[in-house]
């Protein structure tokens, strides 16, 4: 799953949502995969079965294996708050989102391959680890000697979107995570709630 490099559309057409972002031929063909299309007559989906698509979702969205994200899910249970909305914030804290947030990179599979070959810090220290986790407070940077690479700099001049829980400083190239992100700042299509009653079950 962390390392899936198979059709992107496949998947997106899968869920429904244009999940690794803007597509055409997701555009073009909005409907599941598969010889039949739209042709099929798919029966109802059970309640599990909608809760466990719901899941296999947001792994595919941020590249997460099923260990880590039930991992993931532990901690969030145990914290205050409400469960749904702590996982997100657990997990939009990973550094390879917070590479992707900040639009060091273009994608979160390319966050994850920047972090990988350590070009990028955490407080001033290389840290090659995706998964690890970040605090308010933390300060992601582009190591030195790796400020000019072309997919990094290229990544930075078409960057737009703006997060308030980042901020981010170009003449540093590094951004500073404020605070966790409340729900309605996190884009992502994931109903958060039918993960939570699966866990539950």
């Amino acid at each position: 799953m962390a390392r899936y490099i198979g059709p992107k559309s496949k998947i997106a057409r899968k869920f429904k949502d244009p999940i690794y972002g803007p597509d055409k031929y997701f555009e073009k063909k909005n409907y599941p995969p598969g010889m039949h299309g739209t042709s099929r007559r798919r029966s109802k989906v059970s309640e599990y079965g909608t809760q466990s698509m719901e899941k296999q979702k947001a792994k595919y969205t941020y590249g997460i294996l099923e260990r880590q994200f039930k991992n993931i899910f532990h901690r969030a249970s145990s914290k205050k708050g409400v469960t749904g909305e702590v996982l997100l914030q657990l997990i939009e804290a990973r550094l390879d989102n917070v590479v992707f947030r900040l639009g060091i990179a273009p994608t979160r599979a390319a966050a994850r391959q920047l972090v990988s070959h350590r070009h990028i810090t955490v407080n001033g220290k290389v840290v090659n680890i995706p998964s690890c986790e970040l605090r308010p407070g933390d300060i992601v940077g582009v190591r030195e000697r790796s400020k000019s690479l072309e997919v990094i700099t290229v990544a930075l001049s078409s960057r737009s979107n703006q997060y308030p829980w980042l901020e981010w400083d170009q003449d540093l190239m590094s951004g500073k995570m404020m605070n966790y992100p409340s729900r309605d700042q996190i884009p992502e299509n994931i109903r958060e709630q039918l993960i939570v009653e699966l866990y539950s079950k």
